[in-house]
């Protein structure tokens, strides 16, 4: 009895710390929707998609936060069994957005060098308001120079091509594009484990809730 206990509590402290977690990124996204366009995003993830999907997130981390927080300390069957269905639905969308990232990888690729190559001819129009890529960041950041190389900007290079402009002869050589594909396969390994660590704690809660749920369904409980 005194390890249940001992496992319910931990459920309880578990939950509300990732309560906490999906108030933030709920806090998070709203920043970002009343903040300017700041990062070098693609145009297909505009800071409007990226707020509205951190809401989206947000709001479903602590609705199961709090369903897995009152099942436990409640001991109430019906949250329980709740709590562990919408975690197995997540982790089976997790699994399916990662066999979908390894399944369409080189259109993946492809789709962020056309993406890459519309705002930089948007730019270039001086159609800066459509484009959602801050290209002066994005060189500075990652000390590349338009998507190949250079020669993109022809004939004027932008001085955030160089550490100190004006930039003729003496741009950066490397183009954004492989700096950004670099930086991504840099970060996958944690990216992976990340991802491998949330599933754990994912099952481990599962675990746990249908622990807690068969202790109460042995006890005669029911729903209270």
């Amino acid at each position: 009895m005194s390890c249940l206990k001992c496992l319910k509590y931990t459920m309880c402290a578990v939950n509300f710390i990732f309560f906490l977690c999906g108030a933030a990124i709920f806090g998070l996204g709203i920043y970002m929707s009343t903040t300017s366009k700041y990062l070098p995003l693609f145009p297909s993830f505009s800071v409007v998609n990226l707020a509205s999907a951190l809401f989206v997130i947000g709001i479903f981390v602590t609705c199961v936060s709090f369903l897995g927080f009152l099942g436990a300390l409640k001991e109430n069957r019906c949250l329980l069994m709740s709590f562990f269905s919408l975690l197995f639905l997540l982790m089976l969308s997790e699994l399916a957005v990662a066999c979908l990232l390894l399944l369409y990888e080189h259109e993946i690729d492809k789709f962020i060098q056309d993406e890459l190559k519309a705002s930089l001819n948007q730019t270039l129009a001086g159609e800066t308001i459509n484009s959602t890529i801050d290209w002066e960041i994005i060189q500075k950041t990652f000390k590349c120079c338009g998507v190949n190389n250079y020669t993109d900007w022809n004939p004027k290079i932008p001085g955030a091509c160089c550490e100190t402009p004006p930039c003729q002869g003496k741009a950066w050589t490397t183009g954004c594009y492989s700096k950004l594909k670099q930086w991504f396969e840099s970060n996958l390994l944690g990216t992976g484990i990340g991802v491998i660590i949330v599933c754990s704690i994912e099952v481990l809660a599962m675990c746990f809730s249908m622990t807690l749920f068969c202790h109460i369904t042995k006890s005669g409980l029911g729903y209270k």
